[in-house]
């Protein structure tokens, strides 16, 4: 059971960090490279930027899912803590 709590944790942690990664990768080229509004009078640009604004939101509705099931494979974890501290009775 601890074997496949852990190769699942595993697996949720390089997700996330795939998805951080694209996250912030497709943040900085739309905010720093790609050209904004009247700008953008090539329409290749325009069509990447629209995909990766779209990329970009996909991918966070993935981190957030890959983030709760996180939290939920550590739900002992953070309850037992709650409880010792006496947070949660």
């Amino acid at each position: 059971m601890a074997d496949k709590k852990t190769s699942t944790l595993w697996r949720i942690n390089i997700i996330s960090f795939i998805c951080f990664s694209l996250l912030g990768l497709t943040g900085l080229i739309n905010w720093l490279l790609l050209p904004k509004g009247y700008e953008a009078k090539a329409s290749f640009l325009v069509s990447l930027r629209h995909f990766l604004v779209e990329f970009h939101q996909w991918t966070a509705v993935i981190s957030m899912l890959t983030i709760a099931v996180h939290i939920l494979l550590h739900l002992s974890y953070v309850k037992s803590n709650l409880k010792r501290h006496k947070i949660l009775k």
